[in-house]
C-alpha cells in the first residue's frame, strides 16, 4: 500500500482508505450492508483492511444514526493505535433546533458523542461534513480549534465546501492562528469531474489533501451498469439515483466501454481501473473504497500499487471529458497563457 501526506500536514495516510457508510442497522437500506448484531463480519472486513495496508478508517455521527461509530470502534478494540479515524459531523442527530450544523454548541457535543461511540479519546481527522450557511465560519473554525487545543482532535478537515467556502475557512484560521483545515472529502469520479474546474486548482494552491468520496460515481461505474441492460437486482443506484449527481446514462455508458477495452488490454477489472486513474490525480490524498463483502473489497485493495499507461489515462480522460463551467472555461481558453490548467 503507498502512503501520503494528507495535505498541509505531517499525517500519512494510506492511498485507498475503507469507508463505513455500510456499518449499522439504520433506516437507509441504500447504504446499509453490515448490520448492528453483525460485528463478526464488520471486525473481518477491517482485518482485511489492515491485512491490505489500509490505515485510514472513516465514518460520519450521521451514518446509521451513529451505529456506524459504534461498530467501527467494537472492531478496533486493542489495535486503536494501528489505525488512523475519521470522522464527521453537520447532520441531523435529534429533533432539537441545535441537533444540526456547524455551530460551536453543536461540534463539541458531536464530537463528545462521537468520541464515546468509537470508545477512544481521540479523533485522528474530524470534518465538517457540510458547509452551514446560517453559523459564521468563526463559530466553527474557534470550535474545531477548541477539540484539537483540548486533544479530543488532532487534525481538522472538511466535506462537500465550495472553493471560496475553504478559502474563507482558510483565511480565517491564518488570521487568528488556529488549526487550519488540512483536507477536504469531495466527491469525484471518472463519472463526475466537476471537483477539477474549481476546488482541485484551490488545493494545489493551498495544499490541500483530498479525500475522494464515491470514487465509483454512486454504483455506476462497478461494472454491472451496461447500455442495453436493466440495472442488476443487487445495486446501490436503485435507491441512490435520485440522492446522488444527476449523470447522464449515455456518458456512463461510454466511460465503461472504454474501461472494458483496458481492462482486456491489463486483465484489470472495471473498478480497479475506476479507482486507480483517481490515485494517480492532483491533490488525491486518499481515495474511500467501500465493500458489501470480502471478495468485494479484496478487488478494490488490488487498485493500488501499479499504474495505468498514458495512452490508457488518455483514453479515459478524453471519454469522461465535460466542459468547464465558468469561469474555468474562459481562464483556460483566453487566459490560458497565464492560467495553465492543473489536469
Amino acid at each position: 500500500m503507498e502512503y501520503r501526506q494528507l495535505g498541509n500536514s505531517g499525517l500519512r495516510v494510506s492511498a485507498l482508505s475503507f469507508g463505513t457508510g455500510t456499518f449499522g442497522g439504520g433506516d437507509n437500506e441504500a447504504f446499509r450492508s453490515i448490520g448492528a448484531n453483525d460485528l463478526a463480519q464488520a471486525t473481518r472486513v477491517v482485518d482485511v483492511c489492515l491485512d491490505g495496508g489500509i490505515n485510514l478508517f472513516d465514518t460520519a455521527d450521521a451514518y446509521s444514526e451513529g451505529q456506524s461509530e459504534d461498530i467501527l470502534g467494537k472492531t478496533l478494540k486493542g489495535r486503536r493505535d494501528r489505525v488512523l479515524i475519521a470522522t464527521k459531523a453537520f447532520f441531523r442527530m435529534g429533533p432539537g433546533e441545535n441537533d444540526i450544523g456547524g455551530s460551536r454548541h453543536h461540534l463539541i457535543g458531536a464530537c463528545e458523542a462521537s468520541l464515546r461511540r468509537l470508545g477512544t479519546d481521540y479523533i485522528d481527522l474530524y470534518q465538517v461534513h457540510c458547509f452551514d450557511g446560517l453559523t459564521p465560519l468563526e463559530e466553527t473554525l474557534s470550535a474545531l480549534d477548541q477539540l484539537v487545543t483540548s486533544g479530543k482532535v488532532r487534525y481538522i478537515g472538511c466535506s462537500n465546501y465550495s472553493g471560496w467556502q475553504l478559502m474563507k475557512a482558510i483565511g480565517i484560521s491564518t488570521q487568528y492562528g488556529w488549526s487550519k483545515y488540512v483536507s477536504h472529502q469531495a466527491f469525484y469520479s471518472l463519472a463526475g469531474r466537476d471537483y477539477e474546474w474549481d476546488l482541485m486548482p484551490f488545493a494545489v494552491d493551498q495544499n490541500i489533501g483530498t479525500i475522494v468520496w464515491s470514487p465509483l460515481g454512486w454504483g455506476r461505474l462497478t461494472g454491472k451498469v451496461r447500455r442495453s441492460q436493466p440495472l442488476p437486482e443487487v445495486s446501490r443506484l436503485h435507491k441512490t439515483r435520485e440522492m446522488g449527481p444527476p449523470i447522464p446514462d449515455e456518458r456512463v455508458y461510454a466511460i465503461v466501454e472504454a474501461i472494458d477495452e483496458i481492462a482486456a488490454e491489463s486483465g484489470k477489472t472495471v473498478p480497479q481501473i475506476a479507482l486507480n486513474w483517481l490515485l494517480h490525480r492532483p491533490t488525491v490524498a486518499s481515495v474511500i473504497v467501500g465493500a458489501r463483502n470480502e471478495e468485494q473489497l479484496r478487488q478494490n485493495l488490488d487498485a493500488d500499487g501499479w499504474k495505468l499507461t498514458a495512452e490508457q489515462n488518455t483514453k479515459l480522460d478524453t471519454v469522461s471529458a465535460t466542459p468547464p463551467a465558468y469561469p474555468a472555461w474562459f481562464q483556460r481558453t483566453h487566459g490560458a497563457e497565464r492560467n495553465p490548467a492543473v489536469v
